[in-house]
């Protein structure tokens, strides 16, 4: 199948369009884990073709535990899509970080319970490799389209991902702090998983809208303090996600998109027809159609 888009990109909180994409269309796929978030809005960027997914959903309804990830990205491994900017509002947990900083994480801890964050069981066995779980490549050309774009971007840093809706407690966020975690949110997990899985190149740019509540000085993180402070973001986020959208390849020389391969146990044979007829479109490139 010719592939629908090449890029997606995912809008966090305040990120809910995407400025410049022509001739837009939204489309409805229907996944074996139901629907995606909202439609996906596929259209034409700097040459590229470009799908834009509001992880919230429309009119933010949506949960951070209640966002429906394997739906979302196995539609864009659906439509093609290669590569994934996923855009966030973060809280800082060091000082260094400042609100309207934005930060490329290299590294996760997660914290969620219960969250669906793998494609695999039903089956099936499968064990991918997460030691670095955002594509390097991807980081780097977010990075540099945000410092062109003229914010203050810090390069690295873990991003502790927690179950909320709630935001933390103070003993909570002075724990993360005390570990050295740069910056806390609520959904690149089990979103960045589900991208590996799929072998799709994936990264984060989180812009930083408050210090959470370890900072004695600063004002306690709250919903109107974040939104404010992501609607004076939203510009550098729409022009960095664009710039970075010109300067990527689409094929990637990371080895995302081969990250399955030796990681599946289950031989083909014992896999229940029905899991396999899901996952076809991850295993049968190393399978064969059957």
């Amino acid at each position: 199948m010719a592939s629908t888009a090449d890029i997606a990109v995912i809008g966090g909180s305040g990120f809910y369009d995407l400025e410049g994409l022509r001739d837009a269309r939204p489309l409805e796929v229907d996944t074996p884990f139901g629907a995606t978030s909202s439609p996906i809005l596929v259209g034409e960027l700097h040459g590229k073709r470009v799908a834009f997914i509001a992880r919230h959903g429309e009119g933010h309804r949506i949960l951070p535990a209640e966002v429906p990830s394997r739906a979302n990205l196995w539609a864009l491994k659906h439509l093609g899509v290669r590569r994934v900017l996923a855009v966030s509002a973060v809280g800082s947990l060091q000082q260094q970080y400042h609100p309207l900083d934005a930060v490329v994480p290299d590294q996760l801890l997660d914290r969620t319970r219960g969250r669906a964050a793998t494609y695999f069981g039903d089956g099936v066995v499968a064990h991918i490799g997460f030691a670095d779980p955002f594509c390097d490549e991807t980081r780097e050309a977010l990075a540099a389209a945000s410092e062109a774009a003229g914010v203050t971007t810090h390069r690295g840093g873990t991003l502790v991902v927690i179950e909320g809706p709630a935001f933390s407690t103070r003993a909570e966020s002075r724990l993360y702090q005390s570990w050295g975690a740069a910056v806390i949110g609520m959904t690149a997990l089990p979103e960045a998983k589900l991208a590996r899985e799929a072998e799709l190149c994936y990264a984060s740019i989180c812009y930083v809208t408050d210090y959470d509540v370890w900072h004695d000085q600063e004002e306690d993180v709250g919903v109107e303090l974040v939104v404010e402070n992501m609607r004076r973001n939203i510009q550098h986020a729409r022009d960095t996600v664009s710039r970075t959208i010109a300067a990527l390849p689409i094929e990637g020389a990371c080895a995302c998109g081969d990250a399955l391969n030796g990681a599946v146990i289950t031989a083909p044979d014992a896999v229940p027809p029905a899991t396999r007829q899901r996952l076809a479109f991850m295993l049968d490139r190393y399978w064969g159609v059957q």
